[in-house]
C-alpha cells in the first residue's frame, strides 16, 4: 500500500476541545494523543508516562529517537525536563507534522522532527539513541510496517550499548509484538499492563544495562520536581517488575 492510500485509510487528524483538554483524533475516534492547554508539556495520558518509565534504566540520555510524533506529549516532556538530550523524531503523516503549532510543540534546535518512514531510516541510524520511544499507530493498530523482526531488529541496533527501548502495544495481538522484542532482546524485555487503559508497554535494553543496580531514588534525584512528580510511581512500578513483581503475563 502506498503512503497516499494509507493516509486516506487513516482518516483526516482533527483537534477535539473538551474543556481544557485537546485531543488528535482520526476518523476512528480513537485519541491518538492529549494535551492540557494550560500545562503542554504535562504527560496527560498514563501510558505515556509508563513509557517513560524507561528513564529509570538510562536516567540521562543524550540521544533520544521517536518513532510516531502525535500531539508530541513525550517530545515536549523530554524538551522541557531533559535539558542535555537532543531529540529525532519520525512522523509519516505529513498532517500530523503540521499541526505541530496546535499542540505546543515549539521550534527548538534540540528537536528535530523528520517526515519519513522510521522503518526506512532506523536501519541507517546504528548506535545513534540511548533511549528510543515507539508509538506508531493507523486506525487497524501497530502499522505492517512496524510490525516485522527486521523493524524490532533495526530498533536494537539503533541503541547504543547501554540503549533502552519503550513502546506501546495497543493491539490485539500485543503478544506477536512482544515477541519480538524477546528475539531481538533476549531476556532483556518487560512487559506491563497499563491498569487504567486497555494498552501495555514493552521495554527492552542493550546488553550495557545493569537492572540490578537499578536505584529508583537516584534515578528521581535526577530529575527536577515536576517530572519526579509525574514519574515516581512508574520508577516504582517498573522496579516491581524488574525485581519480579506483578508483570504481565502472556
Amino acid at each position: 500500500m502506498g503512503l497516499r492510500d494509507w493516509l486516506r485509510r487513516r482518516g483526516t487528524p482533527r483537534l477535539v476541545r473538551r474543556g481544557d483538554l485537546i485531543d488528535l483524533r482520526f476518523q476512528s475516534g480513537v485519541t491518538q494523543s492529549r494535551m492540557r492547554a494550560d500545562a503542554p508539556d504535562e504527560l496527560v495520558v498514563d501510558y505515556t508516562r509508563t513509557m517513560l518509565g524507561a528513564l529509570l534504566l538510562h536516567p540521562a540520555p543524550r540521544r533520544i529517537g521517536m518513532v510516531g510524533l502525535g500531539g508530541g506529549s513525550q517530545a515536549k516532556f523530554c524538551l522541557r525536563h531533559l535539558p542535555e538530550a537532543r531529540i529525532e523524531a519520525f512522523e509519516i503523516d505529513p498532517r500530523v507534522v503540521a499541526m505541530r503549532s496546535d499542540f505546543h510543540i515549539p521550534d527548538d534546535a534540540r528537536l528535530q522532527v523528520i517526515e519519513s518512514d522510521a522503518a526506512h531510516w532506523l536501519p541507517r541510524r546504528h548506535a545513534a539513541y540511548d533511549l528510543l520511544l515507539i508509538d506508531g499507530y493507523d486506525t487497524t493498530g501497530i502499522p505492517a510496517a512496524l510490525s516485522t523482526q527486521a523493524f524490532v531488529d533495526a530498533c536494537r541496533d539503533a541503541l547504543d550499548l547501554r540503549g533502552v527501548l519503550a513502546t506501546n502495544l495497543f493491539s490485539a495481538d500485543h503478544a506477536e509484538h512482544f515477541a519480538r522484542l524477546r528475539e531481538a532482546f533476549g531476556d532483556n524485555v518487560l512487559l506491563l499492563d497499563e491498569p487504567r487503559q486497555s494498552n501495555r508497554v514493552g521495554f527492552a535494553w542493550r546488553e550495557g544495562v545493569q537492572t540490578d543496580a537499578v536505584d529508583v531514588q537516584a534515578a528521581l534525584a535526577m530529575l527536577d520536581p515536576v517530572a519526579r512528580t509525574q514519574l515516581a510511581p512508574v520508577f516504582a512500578r517498573v522496579h516491581e517488575a524488574l525485581c519480579g513483581g506483578v508483570q504481565s503475563a502472556l
